[in-house]
């Protein structure tokens, strides 16, 4: 352990204690209106790995000098964050998201319940699991929307309400199990260990895919007293060509998420043509975005510093102690970095590989941080709440039931 790793350890706990209290400063904002502005900043989880990254690149500089410092922010990979961003806007752009929302209301039209009961459950079930054949932020901008029931009181702080969001993080953890490539704890480790779509799927995916019914059906049928037929301005229709378009805009920025600067260039396009047709469209959702990218690039700055620590506990655990060390571990950290730590580990057994991922996947909505797509969801969602935000002893509340189901099934 060298100085600046005990440091980056410091800060990093320093940043999940901000996390966790990042209410506190809303509540500071209300109290100190001269300072709200800063205070609100301090209150956005998004921005609390993103704020500590910067004091740890500060302290890296006085200690060991500017040069070390920029060379170990040059040397992080910052494609995830880059590509969540961008897969980010796009995918909670209106005419995805109407022709999202027409596909969800056909479909709910045809089920054998009332259509907003169908429909809360194809947002918790259906589209978390549609999700494995793109990635992880395009379903919860696409199950982000109906991850609030109709008709519920945008104030609602009910037992069901709570654990809405929950049950949606974790079954969009869980949801991309089924291919070797939507995931990123599974994208992580499957390269290196050889894992194809069709081990995942005869491994992780009959798994996932009934923790996500079980979780769905369960909170749906506890809401469904509050579900009644959303009520609103009726609005101007998106032509089809526009939402092909932005879908072709979409399945690019997928099939280029490993090449940040086609990704990014493709991007610049997709701004240019949403001024283009700009009656078409609604404010893009690019503050939301940015302060997303902002949090996984601190973590990827902060996480960095944290393998000497990591790795020897992972190394360190049996397969059944290593599932519920990852489900545990996921709570405070990315579970992308967990799995990635593991595919570092030589002489790891089948079993081990198992547990780890299943651990790591089935905690991911624990917290916020858990898993890279939760601060998107956290994003949409936190409108519907008390303060603006997702308290989070809340979230954890709401998904330890959904992520029991999970670890129940991945046991098996």
């Amino acid at each position: 352990m060298t100085t600046i790793q005990l440091v980056g350890a410091i800060l990093f706990a320093c940043a999940l204690v901000h996390t966790f209290s990042a209410k506190l400063f809303e509540r500071l904002a209300d109290r100190y209106p001269r300072h709200e502005g800063l205070f609100h900043l301090l209150g956005e989880v998004e921005a609390v790995f993103g704020f500590w990254a910067f004091i740890l690149i500060v302290a890296m500089a006085l200690i060991s000098g500017g040069d070390a410092a920029v060379e170990y922010a040059e040397s992080r990979h910052f494609t995830e964050p880059l590509f969540v961003f961008t897969v980010m806007v796009i995918a909670a752009s209106r005419p995805i998201l109407d022709a999202v929302d027409v596909l969800l209301r056909t479909v709910a039209r045809l089920a054998p319940v009332r259509t907003e009961v169908a429909l809360a459950w194809l947002g918790l079930g259906l589209v978390p699991l549609a999700g494995s054949l793109i990635t992880e932020p395009v379903r919860d901008d696409a199950g982000g929307p109906d991850a609030r029931a109709p008709g519920v009181p945008p104030r609602h702080t009910g037992v069901a309400e709570v654990r809405r969001p929950g049950v949606l993080f974790v079954n969009v953890s869980i949801g991309g199990t089924l291919t070797s490539y939507a995931a990123p704890p599974v994208l992580m480790v499957a390269g290196t260990w050889g894992w194809d779509s069709a081990y995942m799927l005869a491994h992780f995916g009959w798994r996932a895919a009934l923790a996500v019914f079980i979780n769905a059906s369960v909170v749906t049928f506890l809401l469904r007293p509050h579900l009644k037929p959303a009520s609103g301005e009726a609005r101007e229709s998106v032509p089809l060509k526009v939402s092909a378009i932005h879908m072709a805009f979409l399945a690019a920025v997928v099939l280029l998420a490993h090449h940040p600067v086609l990704f990014l260039g493709l991007f610049l396009l997709f701004l240019g043509f949403t001024q283009a047709y700009e009656r078409h469209q609604s404010p893009l959702i690019l503050k939301e975005g940015l302060l997303v990218g902002f949090f996984l690039a601190g973590l990827v700055v902060l996480g960095g510093m944290q393998q000497w620590w990591l790795q020897p506990i992972v190394s360190n655990l049996g397969p059944t102690a290593l599932f519920f060390g990852a489900l545990a571990l996921t709570a405070i950290t990315d579970n992308a970095a967990l799995t990635y730590l593991g595919s570092l580990i030589a002489g790891l057994s089948e079993h081990a590989r198992y547990m780890l991922v299943a651990g790591a996947v089935a905690g991911g909505g624990l917290t916020v941080i858990a898993n890279a797509p939760n601060p998107a969801g956290a994003a949409l969602l936190r409108r519907g709440f008390n303060d603006e935000s997702i308290g989070t002893l809340g979230l954890l509340a709401g998904a330890a039931g959904p992520t029991l189901v999970a670890a129940l099934l991945f046991l098996i």
